[in-house]
């Protein structure tokens, strides 16, 4: 029987593998990485995160790169069409080896490429075993980074992608507890916006390529609405009164 493995890397340090994820990166036959299409819809040669995490576990001709329309948003026809050829190529990797592993930055069932991916390998190669190692998310990395406390007591906590517009980190900003917005760098002044508006933005932090040498870590208050990476994280910590245990 064939094996799919989703293996969430993490957000970028390599040192936030988890024992089990490297475990299951190195007893897979082939581990396939991501890699965002060119404007031709080819391979554009750059290294992904993903791939350059895996890189540090395992040898380079272990790893398959395969083209995923990761930045196709507006034209759905390309994007199906690029989900297909992408489904095939693992399929045939499963064909031919029975066991493939698949890294994805952050968690396998957080916002993940692998989710579509799986989806697609059953209808192809029906009878493959599926399964996912969690890994750490950047909110997680970004908390532990700044200092920022997610959750406390019975706080609940959010999680928006901005890529569903302004509006809703709007929406989700004026309710309680901890918010989380993924993918914000293209709307960073809209954010900002909404952060004043609600009158989060004073103890609200931002960051992005967390572990690694680029790594930006800033609060919220510092936003001038220029654009910043597309893979940034934002915290807007819950409204906490009442002293320790408050929320309790």
């Amino acid at each position: 029987m064939s094996k799919l493995v989703g293996v969430g890397v993490g957000p970028g340090d390599p040192e936030l593998v988890t024992v089990k994820g490297v475990r299951a990166l190195q007893e897979a036959d082939v581990v396939v990485v991501p890699v965002m299409a060119a404007a031709d819809g080819k391979d554009g040669g750059e290294p992904g995160r993903a791939e350059a995490t895996v890189l540090h576990y395992v040898d380079r001709e272990k790893v398959v790169r395969v083209v995923f329309a990761l930045n196709e948003r507006s034209d759905r026809g390309r994007r199906e069409a690029a989900w297909d050829a992408a489904g095939e190529a693992v399929a045939e990797l499963l064909r031919a080896h029975g066991s493939v592993a698949f890294a994805t930055i952050g968690d396998p069932n957080v916002y993940s490429t692998f989710t579509y991916l799986a989806q697609t390998i059953t209808e192809l190669v029906p009878g493959t075993e599926i399964v996912t190692v969690p890994g750490i998310t950047a909110m997680q990395d970004l908390a532990a980074r700044s200092g920022a406390v997610l959750t406390e007591g019975t706080e609940p906590l959010t999680l928006v992608p901005v890529t569903a517009g302004a509006t809703v980190l709007k929406d989700a900003l004026e309710g309680p507890g901890t918010v989380v917005a993924y993918k914000f760098g293209r709307q960073a002044g809209e954010v900002a916006a909404a952060l004043r508006a609600t009158g989060r933005i004073d103890d609200a932090v931002w960051g992005s390529a967390l572990g690694l040498d680029e790594e930006f870590i800033r609060p919220a208050a510092e936003l001038d609405g220029g654009a910043l990476p597309y893979l940034s994280t934002l915290i807007a910590p819950a409204r906490r009164e009442g002293g320790r245990g408050g929320k309790l």
